[in-house]
């Protein structure tokens, strides 16, 4: 019998050896139940064959065909990643519905001797459970932002959160992107169905009896949508300033972005889209200053003459309550400490 789930806690803690997504590699990347691993009943090409011969031919041939691919593909596993699991090994399966490609692999490996059960509903219920959680629920937790201008440290003073037994959700690892023009990181951002698991899940995790501190955010990071029910509790939130001079943003920027620094023509293209926002001339003389290689600089420029003018323009209309301002000269390390501890001394205590 498929067993059904009716919580994302029950479906994580589901108690067996191994969870095994069955679905093709390329639905497997788009997503998928964490800690499954992918040992495919059909191929990326077999699943695209077999639903062009269910369309044009017939259902009958479609299912016959599949039942042959599933076979073999499951003999290969068998003889792979399977064959050093005794016989009280105990996986669950799971497709995309729960239907024929989880039940076809789930009784090869059943009548084989193993004890194995599906997911009811496949991958679709375990989806449905993080779209409730994040589209349709409550936050069970009040939720605090950490703000401040461009370059004033935020993710990496985020990190140091938790050793000042501070609760943090960090979105930008979470999406894989550093929430800018410039932000991108190498390997790139997860789907939107990706980036949501793995909110859901670390949403899951947090006390919902202590107060989360998150980086302020807009409602896109990189391309990447924040669902509505953290948004909303995002909009809603307080914020924790922090506050530190030009000089200190633009070094720590300078370092912090040494990567998008390296390849200046990626760079000169991200910043071409900012001509028409801030005029030719603006951005002509940011590409003088990386051409001539004054990066602090250019970090400088750039947060004077475009990020800090967006920021302040933006609080201007949020108008959110300000629990208080950490401030720093430096943002070395020894610097995004001390904010670390004055920013723990603001968090309210529930």
């Amino acid at each position: 019998m498929a067993i059904a789930f009716d919580s994302l806690a029950a479906l994580l803690d589901h108690g067996f050896d191994t969870l095994i997504d069955v679905r093709s590699p390329a639905e497997y990347a788009e997503d998928h139940i964490p800690g499954a691993i992918n040992l495919p009943a059909l191929t990326n090409a077999q699943r695209a064959e077999v639903g062009t011969i269910y369309k044009q031919v017939s259902p009958f041939l479609a299912r016959k065909v599949g039942a042959a691919m599933v076979a073999r593909n499951v003999a290969d596993h068998l003889d792979g990643p399977l064959k050093d699991k005794d016989g009280g090994w105990r996986p669950l399966v799971y497709c995309w519905r729960g239907g024929q490609r989880s039940g076809s692999f789930s009784s090869i490996l059943a009548q084989i001797g193993w004890r194995t059960d599906t997911i009811k509903g496949g991958y679709q219920s375990f989806r449905r459970l993080v779209h409730g959680a994040l589209y349709d629920a409550e936050l069970p937790f009040r939720v605090v932002l950490l703000d401040g201008f461009t370059g004033t440290a935020k993710t990496d003073v985020l990190g140091l959160m938790a050793g000042e037994g501070v609760q943090v959700l960090d979105l930008e690892g979470l999406a894989r992107h550093r929430g800018s023009l410039l932000g991108g990181i190498a390997g790139g951002q997860p789907g939107q169905k990706a980036f949501e698991t793995a909110l859901a899940v670390a949403l899951m995790q947090l006390d919902p009896s202590r107060p989360v501190l998150v980086e302020a955010e807009s409602s896109k990071i990189g391309r990447l949508i924040v669902p509505p029910v953290l948004w909303k509790a995002m909009v809603a939130a307080p914020r924790i300033v922090i506050d530190a001079p030009l000089e200190a943003r633009a070094a720590y920027l300078t370092r912090a972005y040494a990567d998008v620094i390296a390849d200046r023509e990626e760079l000169a293209r991200r910043l071409a889209p900012l001509r028409h926002i801030r005029g030719h001339a603006t951005v002509d003389g940011w590409l003088k200053l990386l051409d001539a290689g004054h990066f602090n600089g250019l970090a400088a420029a750039l947060m004077a003459e475009h990020y800090d003018p967006a920021y302040a323009n933006s609080r201007r209309i949020e108008e959110r309550t300000v629990l208080g301002t950490a401030t720093a000269q430096s943002l070395d390390e020894q610097g995004q400490r001390s904010l670390a501890s004055q920013i723990a001394k603001l968090m309210p205590a529930q």
